[in-house]
Order: C-alpha cells, then structure tokens, then sequence
C-alpha cells in the first residue's frame, strides 16, 4: 500500500461506526481525497481536534482501494476556529467548502489554483470584520466566481453570452453564462446596470480597492446574481447557501 504526505483543507466531515471519522480534504496536489481518521472521536485521539471542518493541515495518508487511511496529521492554520461564533461567516465557510466539493474531481490530480483560492477565502473570513476587513458575502461572492472561472465557468461580462456583441449589455442571464443584451435576452434575465456590473467584475479580478464604498443595494444585487449563476453551472443548488447572511 502506496503512502504519500500532502497538505489540504478540511471540507466536511462525517462519523465512520463508533470512534473513527470519514474526512473529505481539498488537497493542494491529489485534488479531493476522502479517508478515514481512525479514532478521532475518542478523547485520547491523537489529532481529532486537527481535523476539523476548514482547518489547513499537513497530512500523511496510506491509499487503499476505497477510502484511504489518515496515519498523520499536522496543523497547520485552524481556520474554523474564530468561525465558530459568527453565523455569517461559518455559513460563507460552509458554502465555500461544498463548492470546492463539487468544482474538484475525485481523479487524484493536482488542484493548487482551487486549493489556493480556498484557503485565501477561508483566511479572509477567519480575519473578522476589525480593521476594515471585507464582509463574508464580498468574500464568498469573490470565492464563488473566481473558483467557477478557474473551473471553466467564467460569466461572460464583457459582451453577450448569446450572440457576442461586444460591451456592457443590459441584462444578466444565469442560464446563458453572462451578459446578455435585449435581443438575445431569454425569459428570467435580470435588468444589470453600470455600478453592479463594475462590482461584480472587481469581484471576479478580485480587485478589493474597487469595493469599499459599493452600495449595499448594488453588493444585494450583484449577491443574488452570483448565487443563481453558481447554482445554475452546478447544475444542482447548493444547500449552504440557504443558510448564508446576505
């Protein structure tokens, strides 16, 4: 039984008979792994508290045919513990995690652009709100997009989705993948204007000097727009953003 060492993000967690745990990691090099720490759940455990959801550890790990076996695991940042207290944050957290669930392939391929925009977005959100840190919607909202983009799934927002003429259009279309303009506008699009449409794009650029003075009307707005496109390219909703604070 081969035996590799690597480091990742704890996304969910799940009990495994009477002591043991089934974890699910996003690893930097072996993509999204699922295996099984051992009795965890005991008070005597070795590194039960290390693998809790959204801690970055370094983890050595023995592969087997179906789950894996955890042997090793040491901490690196525990980013779900200053969650814990604040439920707009967990919930961001939470979403942020089961993206990275559904946008990474179980293939054990490498996934260093997604594994580096999750722990960026979880350390943002670990920060707090003091000292004019950004609040977890603008965080979650930035993660989701840039994540899908780096998935393939970017919003087209330089032109319309539909037929391609070029510049800012109109309406936003979740199902057409962007920017639509009147004549290709489909049934449900959204009417978007300049400063929604500016924002969502710093979101995407993540240029953070461009959102500090956006109004809560167009941050509401551009929230809405990004959870439906998310949703819509993940072809199935996803649950923890029915629990987020917008």
């Amino acid at each position: 039984m081969a035996t590799y060492n690597d480091e990742g993000v704890v996304l969910r967690t799940f009990k495994l008979g009477e002591s043991d745990r089934v974890i699910t990691l996003l690893t930097r090099q072996h993509g999204l792994v699922r295996a099984v720490a051992k009795g965890v759940r005991r008070t005597s455990s070795r590194f039960g508290a290390r693998l809790e959801p959204f801690s970055q550890v370094d983890v050595q790990i023995v592969e087997r045919r179906s789950l894996g076996i955890i042997t090793q695991a040491v901490s690196r940042q525990l980013l779900g513990q200053p969650l814990l207290g604040d439920y707009p944050r967990y919930t961001a957290a939470a979403a942020m995690a089961e993206t990275a669930s559904r946008l990474v392939p179980e293939e054990g391929t490498p996934a260093v652009q997604q594994y580096r925009l999750l722990t960026g977005a979880l350390r943002a959100l670990s920060a707090g709100t003091a000292d004019g840190q950004r609040p977890a919607p603008m965080i979650l909202d930035s993660y989701l997009l840039r994540a899908l983009a780096t998935a393939g799934y970017a919003p087209v927002l330089d032109g319309c989705a539909a037929c391609g003429r070029p510049g800012p259009q109109p309406f936003f279309s979740p199902q057409a993948g962007g920017l639509v303009c009147a004549g290709c506008r489909p049934p449900g699009a959204a009417a978007i204007g300049p400063a929604s449409l500016a924002y969502l794009g710093a979101l995407l650029a993540g240029r953070w000097e461009a959102t500090r003075t956006v109004p809560a009307a167009v941050a509401d707005q551009a929230s809405g727009l990004v959870a439906a496109f998310a949703n819509w390219q993940l072809e199935r909703s996803l649950r923890s953003l029915a629990h987020v604070e917008r």
